[in-house]
């Protein structure tokens, strides 16, 4: 497997990608110390193998429950109070520092 540095791959990915898209694997290092593989994703439609097989050796493991909406929902950022109601609050602001 070949190893690279993060400033390599980096500068040459294109080149690192293309090797990896013949099958290659590669291995990222940071100072040494290897972070990350990369390894190509079949195209074959073999993605769930390739689950069943991260979850087999432990890598992954499937969610408990699926996702709902209301699940969805909840990691949505909550909306901003109206533009009207943020223009007073600073105007009030303004006004007691003076």
């Amino acid at each position: 497997m070949e190893k690279a540095s993060i400033a390599q791959l980096k500068n040459h990915l294109s080149a690192y990608l293309r090797k990896v898209r013949a099958g290659q694997p590669l291995l990222v290092c940071d100072r040494e110390v290897p972070i990350a593989r990369i390894d190509r994703i079949e195209s074959s439609g073999a993605e769930a193998d390739r689950l069943a097989l991260l979850a087999a050796e432990g890598i992954t493991r499937p969610p408990a429950r699926p996702l709902t909406a209301a699940d969805l929902e909840s990691m949505l950022p909550r909306p901003l109070p109206r533009a009207a109601a943020i223009l007073e609050a600073l105007r009030e602001e303004r006004a007691d520092d003076r």
